[in-house]
């Protein structure tokens, strides 16, 4: 054993922990694990042996989950004294911060045997690499292990749980601290001690606010379902998010998040959280989505959420209708939703839900492409009615929807358990329960048995119709289990036609299912005329601002050349189709042969923007890779620009950003290079971007491995380094965290690894985890959607220095650049490091 290292890095007349080890504990052995807040908050996970502790530091905490690996970096041996320390460590010393006592017990050897031969065993173990123990702690128990990696470090570790009666699923560290934790009591001080909310006085409140208390239990306005889309410059458009329904109230401090039926949904936690960090009274109004790691949202991932799927939860908000002590419904909604966008703190989990004016036809086609739900028409000058369905709001969907309740079942047939169809109903104008289809489609073993386990206790005799449908064989229940379903068209009998079940609802209550005849769009707009006309003019296809060109052999037809993309720079969509052409032959050596998610602004950098990766509509000439994503199992047709007909078809779409993979067809699995993105806050200077780029490259300096600079196209810096296809994602997803974890620790004071926004504060956020398969940045020479059309930009290390800012490089500019740099970014799509000897120097 030895304590050297501890004792290099602390100053014991500064410091409160132990200076050094007070014997070893008598009878098993014991282990610590302790919550750390310092630069990072983490796990400090403590294993007693040789008279003192093994000791591991776990950024993400131990998890429960068997599927769950996580990192865990060897530090020095600590004193065997330090397993009951807790304590403040003041600022200067090393790790300061505090440190609390998240859990602690015995611990025996895997393998059973008296206490002075499973010490041995376990340092045998130790010095192979791989430890196997059980935990008799009060949080943590059954069996573990420790394994040491390979390719990823000298130190580095990972704490896997066994599969055993122990083990549970969704397992995080977080959910389980104690309420008198000093770190949680700390960080509670230093929240209340934020800046009061942006808008506060009686000056900036809108005029039609009225003075009132909190109102109780109010319910959301709804909209009216329309059959098709309309352009109307007196309307907004927003995207109809496939998900649940969610009123907020945030009031001193305390969250309620609430069904449209007033039932409460404590158990989406992530977005209490992220609503905490609003100190201000108000309720808004919004959107719960589940989505996958593509970012789209899916219902199925929603509904599964509570059981531990991989979902990521959003909540887009739309609309607020109480705010500091006002009455916000009277309130025009656009002036909502401006004092919306003012207030909230957005992240990652609490998102605005932005719109478009006017152009509600086009982008109901954009969102269609995309395979999204629909849209939400709404008039901009309307005003909140709590618990109405108004024309005022109107909903369109892409395919026909309809919540349905289950009023019974009929009898399986063949191979088939449990139950053959599902019989719905729903109710009508007049209030009773009419039959609207019946539904086999959507299930699978699993859903069958838990659908028929949740009907079965509401079995009666009596149809809950007043007209029963002839039916063979068919099982009646109470009409209280209520169901999505997905059709084609409505019969003219009034039934959904092929009817595809998509899951359950609990967010709705039967009588709140009604069924959703659609009306006309043209009924529900003041200036119909003027509405027809602006659709004739729609159909003439001709335009002065449309041409038709002919690129690498293929003709192509571009539209809206005159349109601007930049109202304050007055650049135009056919400058931006220019740029591209203009830089083809230095852009597409970087989207050879990679499946491209694109970034579309049809209305330009002020408008709505959407991703799109599956490109079903996309023209025959154009090349695509269906891919299987392995979150959802379902396949993805992206686009890969291989020529510059692809890319100028790409501009077409008012596709400003271009988005790469990381990895080419043929090594999926396998990036050409990582990447370390430099993203900095609010508060945070160019200068400080440039300083971490700089502690950056002397980091890869030392291990030897090339780095290559770009401007982001925005207020940060990417820095690259070439893998060459030879390493997994996960390889150098961890080199670049090693990377970012040693850039951090040399400056404290600004820069952090902590992706959460909330944690994060005014630093710079070090992001290593765009190394990920399917994740993607702005590419080399990209243009961003910026004031100024600004570019990502590869550089020259002597460039980066004091003086840079990324506005130096335009659409205008970069072109002439190029001429006579050339490619700095050629040798990204180089050969690629030597990883295991980029690590040995890094130790060293």
């Amino acid at each position: 054993m030895s304590l050297t290292k501890y004792k290099e890095k602390r100053h014991f007349n500064e410091t409160p922990e132990p200076d050094r080890s007070e014997g070893e504990s008598v009878g098993s052995l014991r282990f610590v694990v302790q919550r750390h807040d310092a630069t990072r908050l983490h796990y400090d996970f403590r294993l007693e042996m040789d008279g003192v502790l093994k000791s591991w530091a776990v950024p993400k905490g131990p998890s429960l989950d068997p599927h769950d690996k996580r990192l865990a970096m060897m530090v020095e041996d600590h004193p065997f004294s330090y397993r009951t320390f807790e304590g403040v460590i003041p600022k200067g010393n090393y790790g300061a911060g505090i440190v609390e006592i998240w859990d602690e017990g015995t611990y025996t050897a895997e393998e059973e045997v008296d206490n002075k031969k499973a010490e041995k065993l376990l340092l045998n173990e130790l010095e192979k690499g791989e430890i196997k123990f059980t935990l008799h702690g009060k949080k943590l128990k059954g069996s573990w292990a420790l394994v040491k990696t390979h390719g990823m470090g000298e130190n580095a570790w990972l704490l896997i749980k066994h599969n055993d009666q122990y083990a549970v699923e969704g397992y995080n560290s977080e959910d389980h601290i104690s309420p008198d934790s000093k770190i949680n009591k700390e960080r509670s001080v230093k929240k209340k001690a934020q800046p009061p909310p942006k808008v506060k006085t009686d000056s900036e409140i809108p005029e039609a606010a009225v003075k009132s208390p909190m109102p109780q239990d109010i319910r959301p306005m709804l909209a009216t379902a329309i059959n098709e889309p309309f352009d109307d410059d007196k309307w907004i458009f927003e995207l109809k998010w496939d998900g649940y329904r969610a009123l907020a109230s945030i009031k001193n401090g305390k969250v309620n998040l609430y069904s449209r039926n007033g039932i409460s949904f404590e158990y989406f936690k992530p977005i209490y959280d992220a609503l905490e960090n609003n100190d201000f009274d108000a309720i808004i109004d919004g959107e719960i989505v589940a989505v996958n790691q593509k970012g789209i949202p899916k219902f199925q991932l929603l509904q599964e959420y509570r059981s531990g799927n991989s979902g990521i939860l959003e909540y887009h908000v739309f609309d607020i209708i109480y705010y500091y002590g006002y009455d916000l419904t009277k309130v025009p909604l656009i002036q909502r939703k401006e004092l919306l966008k003012k207030v909230m703190n957005w992240n990652e989990t609490i998102i605005y839900s932005d719109h478009i004016a006017g152009n509600g036809v086009d982008f109901f086609e954009e969102v269609k492409r995309m395979g999204l739900e629909g849209i939400m028409a709404k008039l901009s000058d309307s005003q909140y009615y709590p618990g109405k369905r108004t024309t005022d709001w109107l909903k369109i969907k892409t395919g026909k929807r309809q919540e349905a309740i289950i009023c019974g079942y009929t009898e399986p047939k063949g191979s088939r358990k449990y139950f053959g169809s599902l019989i719905l109903g729903a109710y009508n104008d007049h209030g009773k329960l009419e039959w609207v289809g019946s539904s086999g489609g959507g299930f699978n073993d699993k859903s069958l048995e838990e659908i028929y386990d949740k009907l079965n206790p509401l079995k009666q005799q009596k149809s809950p119709f007043a007209n029963i449908p002839g039916l063979p064989k068919a099982n009646w229940v109470k009409p209280l289990l209520v169901c999505e379903i997905a059709f084609s068209e409505w019969t003219r009998e009034g039934m959904m036609r092929h009817p595809v079940f998509l899951g359950l609802r609990q967010d709705k209550s039967p009588k709140q299912v009604i069924k959703e005849d659609e009306k006309p769009a043209i009924k529900t707009i003041k200036d119909a005329e003027k509405n027809l006309k602006t659709k004739a003019m729609k159909n003439d296809n001709s335009s002065s601002s449309d041409e038709t060109i002919i690129v690498s052999n293929i003709q192509l037809k571009l539209s809206h050349l005159d349109k601007i993309f930049w109202p304050d720079d007055k650049i135009s969509k056919g400058d931006l189709i220019d740029y591209y052409r203009a830089m083809h032959s230095f852009i597409l050596p970087h989207l050879k042969n990679r499946p491209q998610s694109q970034h579309r602004y049809p209305n330009g950098i002020n408008g709505m923007s959407f991703y799109q990766k599956n490109m079903t509509d996309a023209p025959d000439w154009a090349e695509t890779i269906s891919i299987k994503s392995d979150s959802t199992g379902e396949t993805v047709h992206y686009l890969v620009c291989n020529n510059e007909a692809t890319l100028v078809y790409m501009a077409n779409l008012a596709c400003i950003e271009i988005h790469p993979w990381n990895s080419r067809i043929g090594s999926l699995d396998n990036p050409d290079w990582i990447v370390l993105d430099i993203d900095p806050g609010e508060k945070n200077s160019f200068e400080q971007v440039i300083e971490t780029s700089l502690v950056i490259k002397s980091i890869l300096d030392k291990a030897k491995a090339p780095g290559f600079p770009k401007t982001s196209g925005a207020t940060g810096m990417h820095i690259y380094v070439p893998m060459g296809a030879k390493y997994s994602y996960e390889q150098g997803r961890d080199f670049a965290h090693i990377i970012a974890e040693l850039a951090q620790a040399q400056l404290p004071d600004f820069t952090t690894t902590i992706r959460n926004t909330k944690l994060r504060g005014d630093k710079i956020y070090i992001d290593y985890l765009q190394n990920s398969k399917g994740q993607t940045l702005a590419s080399a020479y990209s243009v961003r959607p910026k004031r100024g059309a600004m570019v990502s930009t590869p550089l020259l290390w002597k460039e980066v220095k004091p003086g840079l800012s990324p506005s130096d490089f335009t659409i205008k500019n970069v072109p002439a650049r190029v001429k006579k740099t050339c490619d700095l970014f050629k040798e990204v799509l180089g050969k690629g490091i030597e990883l295991e000897k980029c690590l040995k120097l890094l130790g060293q």
